[in-house]
């Protein structure tokens, strides 16, 4: 098979976005029959029929969907290369790109304000910042294959391939609604939630499994009345009364509306431990070192 061109790959785009070869030549500043050689071409050269055409214009097939999401993932990345580069061109280069992982609890947290600290410094302007959500195991995966400089998470999901220092400390506490009798409580102990219905957080999420294990132990099992995609949904189906739901106290601080109350788990696995993980810091681009640096320096500052 030859070589993609990018060209192509833009103008494919172009026609799927467009809906027509006449409207996506408008906006590319191009013939249409001219784009109709080069998708004809990549057509050939895949093997694939890539565009269904129809009396009111063109729509992707199964397989040019497929290659429109990928085309759109490539032209991201050579634009962003582009403009890397301008910036080199105009004398302010980019400085670095950190591709740093966390858990949705950790970014719903402290550590967006982090890094926009951290980016606000004169010194670290020419610093590019990727930051990614993603689920406990692909962050252990990714940092092990080197695919990501660094990655925030509870410290008992660090692995031994991992190195990690210390970030911040959070704790679960139990979102009730202000009428729930539960609201009057300081504190209490998982295990007294659980006549309550709760509202469950992704499967996949860390939190989740915790409370699985800590119900299996006492053989209870959690009544789920939801499973929502996220803390921030949690909160509000907690605020229409239809459940309480465990969180990160920093995430339920920032978010819960005026219905919510938030009672304070005394479980010793409640209190939780944030690291700021890598494969090896030595070998980590000056970029990787200095945000690394910046975390410790800012959680040491909130914990005073």
């Amino acid at each position: 098979m030859a070589d993609l061109d990018v060209k192509t790959l833009r103008l494919f785009v172009a026609v799927c976005e467009c809906g027509t070869l006449a409207r996506a030549a408008g906006r590319e500043r191009i013939e249409a029959s001219a784009i109709s050689k080069r998708i004809a071409q990549l057509e050939d050269d895949l093997g694939v029929e890539l565009l269904v055409r129809r009396r009111r214009g063109v729509e992707p097939t199964a397989a040019g969907t497929t290659l429109l999401e990928h085309a759109r993932s490539v032209l991201f990345t050579v634009d962003r290369i582009a403009s890397d580069a301008a910036a080199f061109a105009a004398g302010g280069g980019v400085q670095g790109r950190v591709r740093l992982l966390a858990t949705a609890s950790t970014i719903a947290g402290a550590l967006p304000d982090d890094i926009a600290a951290f980016m606000r410094q004169p010194a670290n302007r020419g610093i590019l910042i990727d930051l990614e959500e993603c689920s406990s195991r692909e962050l252990v995966d990714e940092l092990r294959d080197r695919r990501a400089s660094l990655g925030v998470c509870r410290a008992r999901v660090v692995v031994d391939a991992l190195r990690s220092v210390p970030y911040r400390r959070d704790r679960l506490v139990l979102a009730v609604h202000r009428d729930d009798p539960l609201a009057a409580r300081s504190s209490l102990r998982f295990i007294e939630t659980l006549d309550a219905a709760h509202v469950g957080v992704a499967r996949a999420t860390g939190v989740h499994a915790m409370l699985e294990r800590a119900a299996a132990e006492v053989e209870r099992p959690i009544a789920y009345r939801a499973l929502v995609a996220g803390f921030a949904t949690a909160l509000a189906v907690v605020g229409a009364g239809l459940g309480v739901a465990v969180v990160p106290f920093e995430l339920a601080r920032r978010s819960a509306g005026g219905e919510v109350r938030l009672v304070a788990l005394s479980d010793d696995w409640a209190e939780i431990g944030l690291v700021v993980s890598f494969a090896a810091f030595e070998s980590m681009p000056a970029a990787g070192q200095r945000l690394v640096e910046h975390l410790q320096l800012r959680a040491a500052q909130a914990a005073r």
